[in-house]
């Protein structure tokens, strides 16, 4: 989600990210990974990028990112391994 966000040029921090380690010992909900928007002028595009991501469907293909080859599948909008836009021509 930080990698899509920054492409958007939206700061945002993780927190929570090694919480689920003290599971057990802290409240399950306090072990959530978050993520914050750095600057509140970001929060409403910054949540609409993350509702449209949520609602893209499911797809079994695969593309290959350009710019290292990395396999990932067609629905992603960034490489998992580079971070790299993939931009898909339909």
């Amino acid at each position: 989600m930080l990698d899509l966000l920054g492409h958007a040029s939206i700061a945002a921090r993780l927190f929570n990210e090694h919480a689920q380690g003290g599971l057990g010992d802290i409240p399950f909900t306090h072990a959530y990974p978050e993520v914050w928007v750095v600057r509140d002028s970001d929060l409403e595009r910054g949540q609409a990028i993350v509702r449209a991501f949520e609602k893209t469907p499911v797809e079994n293909r695969v593309v290959f990112c350009r710019a290292c080859g990395e396999e990932n599948p067609r629905n992603f909008q960034l490489c998992w391994q580079c971070g790299a836009g993939l931009e898909i021509a339909y």
